[in-house]
């Protein structure tokens, strides 16, 4: 049974919100991991190279932190605006799907999915309301042969 385009809507909506949630976590995780490594080495180092290092860590922890927290946070805002089926659901939709074509391998699938469906006749069914179906979508029959003649 074929999906309808509000089921493909919601499940990219949810993709994009675990999406959101695990580059967030991750964003944490290497903050805490490089400002870890910093401050032991501004704490511990016995050289000037060592604060040095140590202080590039900790700059380099809260930027990293905050530049994934930010990617994160648009993931989670665009996964509830496609949920919802706003307006700005779609063109958030489609950036983040171009953005994620660069995580390799499921960032990738997840912006193939989202270009196709937002791109597709049933992502404008549902959100431009083209007076296509936005259930299942039966293409137009072709035209018959030398019809151009």
């Amino acid at each position: 049974m074929a999906m309808t385009a509000k089921e493909h809507n919601n499940l990219l909506g949810i993709f994009f919100m675990v999406q959101g949630g695990l580059v967030c976590a991750i964003g944490l995780l290497m903050g805490l991991i490089y400002g870890g490594v910093g401050l032991g080495l501004l704490a511990g180092g016995h050289k000037q190279e060592d604060h040095v290092v140590g202080g590039v860590f900790v700059v380099l922890a809260v930027v990293l932190a905050a530049i994934m927290l930010a990617i994160g946070a648009l993931d989670l805002f665009t996964g509830s605006k496609v949920r919802k089926v706003a307006p700005i659901g779609r063109t958030l939709g489609i950036v983040i799907s171009i953005l994620s074509l660069f995580s390799f391998p499921l960032g990738t699938a997840l912006g193939i999915y989202g270009l196709w469906f937002f791109f597709g006749d049933m992502g404008k069914a549902l959100y431009l309301g083209s007076g296509a179906p936005a259930g299942n979508y039966n293409p137009p029959a072709p035209p018959p042969p030398n019809s151009w003649a």
